[in-house]
């Protein structure tokens, strides 16, 4: 039986050491659930994500919700008695209760608990959902390989899109306690953080281990296990185990730190005094700093208290300026009763004194016949405004001269996106709208795959947009011819692999995986497959790393048709020996750049011979049951004999890079081969570990089973 290392590698049954990470091999792990069986009759288990102190993470379809992907995770006590199992599902039901409240986009969503019973042994299971992408320590880790950390821009914006999801789970009085690079993930689909592995779990796995041991089980009692990261968690949570929203928010700095300068805490701390020395490491914008500086403060109650005060903080409320007022209006003042006018004495009145009670009468300015007189003006200009604004009327009516109807400039708003090109263009583009649309594939993606094909063609135009405007009318027609050309390289595809390019990902290959294994079929033969058919239609990229690109896309969904044939056997078949019979021909045609899988069940030291009679195009490879024995790969060679080195299914593997149908012809010669039982245990269906395809993915170049 193969055995497994914590991180899902396969590794020949006896190993010590894991051949492909040098990991040690623990017999316990070796003998624990693999991939491709199935517990509680749901979770079809897919591969090993992890292991930790208290037991192992797996990837699992979801067998009664359409083979959603979702992640277990496994609560396994050393101590197997049954008051431990029944403590510590209580605990574990108490903890399940507060993840369940937990609603929020940026944190899996909490499934059920359950407990299974697999091997003899207890399993506690927690399902939560699966989060497709990369864990922000990974992401770090790529970009130390190339000399890179996270820029200020970066981790600012990562702290603006986790601090609320903080001050959700904080309202709600959870706290996270062990927030960490590992612990924070970017989502693929949306390029989101998402927040996993909340400590609760842990705690109540660290409750159970300490408290729940019986004596008469001859067990050691174990310490209480304190949650956090050393460096990540603040001193108080780690020498005493009280928590609040404020260590979290240590936390978070912390992790800020880490992905800034690409070192550790312990590299960042001072031995002596225990303070953060970050900034001999970076330079940081002051705000950005002191935000920092605060979050990190050794004596709790000078940090930030909530991540709403790290908010605003960081992403201040806009200043609100009141809008411009209008300058007041000229006021005409009313005319004075009372007011005293300086006017020069006339020479007919004499000058009074100050002490005269003449003096103190106020001398007005309104007289009668000076207000009749006013009067009359203000008649005259009324008549004369009220005679004004009729001729202005009638003047809108007068039919000598009509006044142009004002519109909105078509370059502003123009009601036909197409009305700004000439009428060949625009018909083209209409032409190639419409097709788009016949084979439902999504426009934004459309566009994201034209334009990398049309920049490769195009390198000296270093990615510049095109513009509307004519000097850019022959960039624009090759644009067109190009995504002509794609368009009738993707009617190659069914239409339901059509309708997902833009969304495929890794969830996808590893659903893949799982069910070629269940017809003892690897994922290099199914990658081989599809190799065959896309890089028959864009050679260019054979040498290219375009997996993560738009073009990876038509990859996948290449792949995915020919997943289906094999399902269906029209790209898959089993080949049996007659009774008494010790050879095996199979023949039949290949289509344009299709491919089959042949397999058959084997054993250890047979002596095989195999011979392909067919034309230099159509080439083969042959796989043993591991992986680990590649005899053929993309080989024109048309023979191959020698001892088989393990028993299980050979894969032989044809595939065509011809434009035309060829003809081939398999034959089979086993040194007593096995009958065909009905059924053996051989028939059970295999499972391989999860892997990637390389990030050049090529014909001869493809993921091991």
């Amino acid at each position: 039986m193969n055995v497994y290392c914590s991180k899902g590698h396969e590794n020949p049954s006896g190993s010590r050491f894991c051949l492909h990470c040098g990991e040690k091999l623990d017999v316990a792990i070796n003998q624990g659930i693999q991939p491709g069986q199935t517990l509680g009759d749901r979770y079809l288990i897919v591969r090993q994500l992890g292991q930790g102190g208290f037991g192992r993470t797996y990837l699992a379809e979801d067998i009664n919700r359409f083979r959603e992907l979702c992640v277990l995770k496994e609560f396994s006590p050393q101590v197997q008695t049954a008051y431990v199992l029944k403590k510590a599902e209580e605990l574990f039901q108490r903890e399940a209760t507060v993840l369940y409240k937990l609603q929020h986009p940026q944190i899996p969503r909490f499934r059920e608990l359950f407990r299974s019973n697999f091997n003899g042994k207890e399993y506690l299971f927690l399902v939560q959902d699966y989060v497709e992408g990369q864990s922000y320590s990974s992401l770090l880790d790529e970009r130390l390989q190339k000399g890179l950390r996270f820029t200020e821009l970066e981790v600012t914006e990562l702290l603006l899109q986790i601090l609320p999801v903080l001050g959700y789970i904080h309202s709600l009085n959870v706290i996270h306690r062990d927030i960490s690079p590992d612990n924070l993930m970017l989502r693929r689909i949306d390029q989101l953080p998402v927040l996993i592995d909340f400590g609760g779990v842990k705690q109540v796995a660290a409750v159970v281990v300490s408290q729940y041991y019986q004596p008469n089980t001859g067990a050691v009692t174990p310490p209480a296990t304190l949650l956090g990261k050393f460096g990540y968690a603040p001193p108080e949570q780690m020498q005493t185990g009280l928590v609040e929203p404020h260590s979290d928010l240590y936390a978070l700095a912390a992790t800020a730190l880490v992905l800034l300068t690409g070192k550790q805490p312990s590299e960042l701390i001072d031995d002596n005094t225990l303070a953060w020395k970050w900034r001999r490491e970076i330079s940081l914008s002051p705000t950005l700093g002191i935000v920092l500086d605060k979050m990190l403060a050794a004596i709790p109650q000078q940090r930030y208290q909530s991540a709403q005060q790290v908010l605003q903080v960081l992403n201040p409320p806009p200043t609100y300026y009141p809008p411009t007022q209008p300058p007041a209006p000229v006021r005409v003042p009313e005319p004075p009763t009372t007011a005293t006018l300086a006017v020069s004495p006339t020479p007919s009145t004499p000058p009074t004194s100050p002490t005269s009670p003449t003096s103190q009468a106020p001398h007005t300015w309104w007289t009668p016949d000076k207000i009749i007189l006013v009067f009359l003006l203000l008649t005259t200009s009324a008549v004369v405004a009220v005679w004004g604004a009729n001729s202005l009327l009638l003047s809108r009516f007068d039919d000598r001269e009509p006044q142009p109807t004002p519109t909105f400039s078509p370059t502003k708003q123009p009601l036909d996106p197409l009305a700004q090109y000439s009428p060949a263009e625009r018909s083209r583009k209409q032409r190639l709208g419409d097709r788009r649309q016949r084979l439902a594939i999504d426009e934004n993606f459309y566009v994201s795959l034209v334009n990398q094909i049309f920049w490769e063609n195009n390198p000296s135009l270093q990615r510049r947009s095109l513009t509307n405007e004519p000097a850019d009318e022959q960039l624009r027609a090759q644009w067109d011819k190009t995504a002509d050309q794609l368009l009738q390289k993707l009617t190659l595809l069914s239409s339901e692999s059509r309708q997902k390019l833009g969304t495929y990902g890794g969830s996808d290959r590893d659903r893949w995986k799982v069910e070629v294994n269940n017809l003892n079929v690897s994922s290099r033969a199914l990658y081989d497959l599809g190799d065959a058919a896309f890089f028959h239609q864009f050679p260019e990229q054979e040498s290219k790393n375009y997996l993560d690109q738009p073009i990876g896309q038509v990859w996948h969904a290449f792949v995915a048709d020919k997943l289906n044939a094999i399902i269906a056997r029209s790209a898959f078949q089993k080949i049996n020996f007659d009774p008494n019979a010790i050879s095996k021909t199979v023949s039949g045609n290949l289509q344009s750049s299709a491919g089959k899988v042949f397999i058959a069940d084997l054993r250890q030291d047979q002596s095989m011979e195999v011979t392909l009679a067919a034309n230099s195009q159509i080439l083969w490879s042959i796989y043993s049951p591991t992986g680990k024995y590649v005899f053929l790969q993309d080989s024109q060679k048309r023979s191959w004999s020698g001892k088989l080195p393990e028993s299980g299914f050979y894969e032989f593997v044809i595939v065509s890079r011809s434009s035309q149908p060829l003809s081939y012809q398999l034959t089979l010669t086993v040194e007593n081969p096995t009958p065909p039982p009905s059924p053996t245990p051989s028939d059970t269906p295999t499972s391989e570990p999860i892997s990637e395809p390389t990030s050049t993915p090529t014909s001869s170049e493809t993921a091991t089973p």
